[in-house]
């Protein structure tokens, strides 16, 4: 677990790039209208936006802004949020032991992965997003004085593997071992969702909706409907030979955050390579009108040599959920079999694809 100062540093650093976020704006006006949000059309002005909300952080922060309460008295995180960044989840190597940026270096790597993302052709992708206004750079994230958002190693990349994980990975099979749909991962075959947990941002499926009532929070993800009830009643985790796909959670309050702690996670669950017996904590701590900071810490000593931890900001949104609608028919996974059919028959190795766990 990261040391207090680690916690103090970590909560100053978020709040002086927080910024008072908005709502996500809509991509397109209705048909007819003649009016746009500029923001959500035109990459300077995102840029704009985003860094004049980001400086805003300072006023939020002098207010001594507090969070509602629910009618029993709990910090009130019901709303629907977005769990989205452009910071890398590891520090990019070049930069060695360089944790954060200057105000200037964070507005110039946000410019240029909004340039980047904004300059995607749609007619070479399946989904023109910005027509939709489902870009990252048309939603409420902002710059970030991280370089990374793991928060509590030296380098800021994921602890090494131990050698049991390392043998672990190198005897397992391959995508490029099947061609068939029980090759594809379960995310991709539209079975479960992959958001977690814990919840690493990085896909546009990043909605969640928080609800809450008497000693339970529920939080709902628009990627595949997935839902997560948490207890709050103090009540033991389940017995360790019971195993669930997104774990036993168990939640209470500190303060004014949720400290989420959970076990049990399936034996059939890989994500990253961890275990069954890894064991995560969160904290979900409301940090402005809309926002919430979102803390991880991992802990499984039979696959990293190490616990570490990250966090991220989740921008508040606005309602409803869309469906998710995604099914085992899906054509695009019949396509990408067909691919790897032809060109395992041409005796061509077929490219090289992240892991869905890594994802």
């Amino acid at each position: 677990m990261r040391t207090r100062v680690l916690v103090l540093l970590a909560a100053v650093m978020l709040v002086a790039v927080s910024g008072l976020w908005t709502p996500v704006r809509a991509g397109q006006a209705p048909s007819g209208t003649k009016t746009f949000d500029p923001a959500t059309i035109n990459t300077d002005a995102a840029i704009k936006a985003a860094t004049e909300a980001t400086r805003a952080a300072a006023a939020a922060a002098a207010a001594n802004w507090k969070p509602g309460r629910t009618p029993w008295g709990d910090p009130d995180l019901t709303g629907y949020y977005l769990n989205l960044s452009y910071t890398p989840l590891e520090r990019p190597r070049e930069l060695g032991d360089k944790a954060l940026y200057t105000e200037q270096e964070a507005i110039a790597a946000f410019k240029k992965a909004v340039e980047a993302d904004a300059e995607v052709d749609p007619r070479t992708v399946h989904y023109d997003w910005k027509e939709y206004g489902m870009d990252a750079w048309q939603s409420p994230i902002r710059p970030n004085l991280r370089t990374g958002l793991i928060v509590d190693t030296p380098d800021g990349r994921i602890p090494a593997l131990t050698p049991e994980a390392r043998k672990k990975r190198a005897a397992a099979p391959t995508r490029d071992n099947g061609a068939d749909i029980l090759s594809r991962g379960l995310y991709e075959r539209c079975v479960t969702g992959n958001q977690g947990p814990p919840r690493v941002p990085g896909n546009h499926d990043a909605e969640s909706q928080i609800i809450q009532t008497p000693g339970y929070v529920v939080i709902l993800m628009q990627s595949n409907n997935d839902v997560r009830i948490i207890p709050l009643d103090n009540r033991p985790h389940l017995p360790r030979r019971v195993g669930q796909w997104l774990g036993d959670a168990r939640g209470h309050f500190e303060g004014n955050t949720l400290v989420i702690d959970t076990t049990n996670f399936g034996e059939g669950r890989d994500w990253r390579g961890s275990t069954s017996g890894m064991h995560l904590i969160e904290r979900l701590t409301p940090t402005a009108p809309n926002t919430l900071k979102y803390e991880f810490n991992i802990n499984d000593p039979t696959t990293w040599v190490r616990p570490w931890s990250a966090e991220v900001l989740w921008p508040k949104i606005e309602p409803p959920l869309y469906e998710f609608a995604c099914h085992e028919q899906n054509y695009g996974v019949m396509n990408v079999i067909k691919g790897t059919q032809i060109r395992a028959a041409e005796g061509s190795r077929p490219a090289a694809e992240t892991p869905e766990g890594n994802r």
